[in-house]
Order: C-alpha cells, then sequence, then structure tokens
C-alpha cells in the first residue's frame, strides 16, 4: 500500500513524464527543416579523372570520400558543351525547349557577323521568359548564392542575381584565367553585377571560399550553393595576360609538389592532375564547412561534370573506353562521372547504373526542399530517387540529344546515333555491352534502329512545343 508521503513524490514523478511525453510528442510533431542543397558543377573533366573513377594517379580524396557516403552514378549524362549543359540543369529542360542550344561565344569574338548581343557571354543567352531553379527555391523560403563560372548571359536581367540568387561571385564567360580572372584579354570576375579585382586569389579557392562564406553566414535557415567550378577547364593564350607564360592548365605550386612535379613544368598532363588535386581540395574545405557546423545530415550534396573533356583535350584527359569527347553526342561528350550524398535518404557507398540525367537534379531539389514544380512549362527531368534508392531500373523512357546537328537517342540499354552531323546514317549500339561504342548493331537489329530513329523523330518535332503538365510522360 502507498502511504501519504509518498504520494507527492508519485505525483511528481508522474508530472513530470507527462511533460517529458509532452515535449517529445511535440518534438516529433515540430516540422522538419528543408535540407541545405549544395550543388557542385566541374568543368570539362574526363569521366576517368578521379581516384573513384578508377585513375591510377589523380588523387582525390575528398571527392572519392564524398562517393563513399553516397551514391556513385555511372550512367549520369549531360549535355555536349558547357553553355547548354548549364541551362539544361538550373531549367531542368531540354535545350531545345529553353532555347539556348549553342556555345555562348567569346569577346572579341573571331565571327564579325554574331549576334553578340544574344549571344555572347556579355548578352541576352538564356531568355528571360526561362525560370531558373533559385528563383523556385527562393520562394520556398531558401537563401540562395552562386560561385563560380555561369556562362549563361551576363546583360542586364541575365545575371544571377537577376535570376534567383541573392549573392553572386564569379566569371561571366565559359573560361578565365585562374589567377587573374581574364578572359579574351577583358577583365572577367564580378560579385553581383559589379566588376572586382582578386588578382592572384587561384579561382577554385577563390569560388570555394565565397560558398564557406555564404553557408556560414546562412547557417541558421536552409540555403542552396549552387558552386559551378571552372575547373579543370584547360587556359589557352587568350587568357593570359602580357608577359605571362602560356600554360594550358594552372595549377598552384603545393599540387605540383604534392605529386613532386617541378613547379615551372610544361608537362599539361602533369599540370592537369595538379588542377583537378586543387579542385578536389577546394571542394573538400567546402565540404568540411557543412560538417563541421553541423549540417552534414541535413544537407542534400549533388556533384557532376558539365560535359565530357574537350577533344583537343584528349591527351591529358582520360576518357577511358569512351567514344570521342565534346561536342559531339557520343558517350565521351556526354556521360559524366556524378554524385549525390544526402544522409539518411540515399544509401551511402551505393552504385546506380540508371541512366539519369543532370536535368533530373532541377527536379530532386525541388522536391527535397517541398517546393511544387512549375505548372506553366515543361520540365523534363524525373525524380532519380528511386534509381538512386534501388527502387526502380528505368527512370525515363528514353533521352534525347540534338546539339549542332550532332543527335542521339537511348532507350534502355542501346543508343541510336548519327555517323556524322546531319547526316541519315544511323549507328546502333548496346551500351550495357559495349559502352565504348565500337560495334555497330544497325543492320543486325534494323526494326530496333527504326524504332529507335522514329521516336527520335518524334521528340524532335515536339521538343520545341510548349505543352501542359499531362504531356510529361510523353516529352520525358
Amino acid at each position: 500500500m502507498i502511504s501519504f508521503k509518498q504520494l507527492p513524490v508519485l505525483v511528481l514523478l508522474r508530472g513530470a513524464l507527462w511533460i517529458l511525453a509532452a515535449s517529445a510528442s511535440s518534438f516529433a510533431a515540430a516540422p522538419q527543416r528543408p535540407p541545405n542543397i549544395l550543388l557542385v558543377t566541374c568543368d570539362n573533366l574526363g569521366y576517368l579523372d578521379l581516384g573513384v573513377q578508377g585513375h591510377p594517379e589523380i588523387r582525390t580524396p575528398n571527392i572519392d570520400r564524398l562517393a563513399a557516403q553516397g551514391v556513385r552514378l555511372t550512367a549520369l549524362y549531360a549535355e555536349a558543351t558547357c553553355t547548354v549543359s548549364r541551362a539544361a540543369l538550373l531549367t531542368g529542360r531540354y535545350p531545345q525547349r529553353n532555347q539556348l542550344n549553342i556555345q555562348l561565344l567569346a569577346e572579341p569574338s573571331k565571327r564579325p557577323d554574331a549576334d553578340l548581343a544574344r549571344w555572347g557571354n556579355m548578352g541576352i543567352g538564356l531568355r528571360h521568359s526561362e525560370k531558373l531553379l533559385p528563383e523556385f527555391l527562393k520562394k520556398a523560403g531558401y537563401a540562395t548564392g552562386a560561385f563560380g563560372k555561369w556562362n549563361l548571359g551576363f546583360a542586364p536581367g541575365s545575371r544571377p542575381t537577376e535570376r534567383g540568387f541573392d549573392e553572386y561571385l564569379g566569371i561571366a564567360s565559359g573560361n578565365a584565367n585562374y589567377y587573374h580572372q581574364t578572359y579574351g584579354r577583358r577583365h572577367d570576375l564580378f560579385q553581383g553585377t559589379e566588376p572586382i579585382k582578386r588578382d592572384g586569389y587561384y579561382s577554385s579557392d577563390l569560388f570555394a571560399d565565397s560558398a564557406i562564406a555564404f553557408i556560414k553566414n546562412h547557417a541558421d535557415k536552409p540555403f542552396f550553393v549552387y558552386l559551378p567550378f571552372n575547373a579543370a577547364h584547360s587556359n589557352g593564350p587568350n587568357n593570359m595576360r602580357p608577359g605571362e607564360e602560356t600554360v594550358v592548365w594552372q595549377a598552384p605550386q603545393k599540387h605540383l609538389d604534392m605529386y613532386g612535379y617541378d613547379p615551372r613544368t610544361n608537362d599539361q598532363r602533369k599540370r592537369y592532375y595538379a588542377v583537378i588535386s586543387a579542385l578536389d581540395e577546394a571542394f573538400g574545405r567546402v565540404l568540411a564547412a557543412i560538417d563541421n557546423l553541423g549540417l552534414r545530415d541535413n544537407t542534400l550534396v549533388i556533384f557532376y561534370n558539365d560535359n565530357g573533356v574537350n577533344q583537343s583535350e584528349l591527351d591529358p584527359a582520360s576518357n577511358g573506353n569512351l567514344r570521342s569527347g565534346r561536342p559531339f553526342v557520343w558517350e565521351g561528350g556526354i556521360r559524366v562521372p556524378g554524385f549525390v550524398r544526402w544522409p539518411g535518404v540515399v544509401p551511402a557507398g551505393a552504385v546506380c547504373h540508371v541512366p539519369i540525367t543532370h536535368r533530373d537534379f532541377f527536379v530532386l531539389a525541388l522536391n527535397a526542399a517541398g517546393a511544387p514544380l512549375p505548372a506553366d512549362r515543361v520540365i523534363d527531368g524525373r525524380d532519380p530517387l528511386p534509381a538512386l534508392t534501388a527502387r526502380t531500373d528505368r527512370l525515363h523512357d528514353f533521352l534525347c540529344w540534338d546539339y549542332n546537328g550532332h543527335r542521339a537517342i537511348r532507350q534502355g540499354q542501346y543508343k541510336l546515333v548519327n555517323r556524322a552531323p546531319r547526316s541519315d546514317v544511323w549507328e546502333l549500339y548496346d551500351l550495357v555491352n559495349d559502352s565504348g561504342e565500337t560495334r555497330d548493331l544497325a543492320a543486325a537489329k534494323p526494326r530496333l534502329a527504326a524504332e529507335l530513329e522514329g521516336r527520335f523523330r518524334l521528340w524532335q518535332e515536339s521538343a520545341t512545343e510548349e505543352v501542359g503538365p499531362e504531356a510529361l510522360s510523353v516529352q520525358r
């Protein structure tokens, strides 16, 4: 029997338990903050040019660690050139639909007839009627920042802070001097819409440090950071200042030292390796900042390359057995390395072989943020989570490319591709058994080749149409 002396203690205990239960219930009911989103793009990287991708010499411990903590994508596709790829990423739409399907031109241009007001780096570029990912995330309460290569047009109305980003620091063009941020003999570094000087500040470090500062300043609310490095893009004489040595890949001495290379070397393979390791270190500092702020478990990290390596750069870069490179639509031009880390949502150390596209990251980011997809335009991306979590082995019915007369369609394991630009001769490849596109099966499988060509032409006819969301299954 309980004595009266014990009652006050029991009452207190029961009260305490009730308070704890109520607190736990209240905590469980509290809405979880939407995840932060870090979207990282590197530039013209060879498909194998990372340790985790199998390169025997290039050192990329931070990117390798990211892959171990998330999902590695072996069949990730982008577009065949920088401008086009980035426009498709940020709109979630095929280039034929967003109508930016050319590489923006340098100034001064060797083409005096070129419409630089529209198609130059400092021109309009991506038409203003297009809506970009940060615009939708901003409406969902995200702080938005972009740091690095823009390459989508820099005329009034086209600049990052006019297209949904709260902050921007980076280069307007598609390529610039790593230390002096010049392009076409013109200064090319901007903060917001104004030119700034950061002479001698290595661009991979500059962009990473700017991203880190933004993350620290917005750690108390959801943030979206778009970090498009210009590494590992080469730099030719057009980007050098008077009196500078013409080197193609500009790398910090410490990253040449880490390989034991002479910092004065003009061996472009060695310099290229050092550029990639410098990129890896800069990216690693961004990841460390997220982890040190206690944000890792609630941050979606996406890392990918914008397009295959340039044809003229194939010697130092490594595309493995993939055929050709940019700006062509063979696998070497459009298949790129990619990784997704989202603790508790996608498995760690997994590998995804399902064909997906960088346009799918647009949908992934909006779904993660709890933001609705736009209803007034066709979005060609799909949510890749079912593929990333091994719940499906087929995300898209087909994927298509049509760039400068180079055309291709992939459906399942098969890919149909033009032998030459605007040619009516098509070749058929089984990418599961022949990722190098070496054995043309068109003669052996004429019915399949004809079916894929017909599907491509139907897509080509409909790709520029602005149809309603009810047609999404047809368009994708």
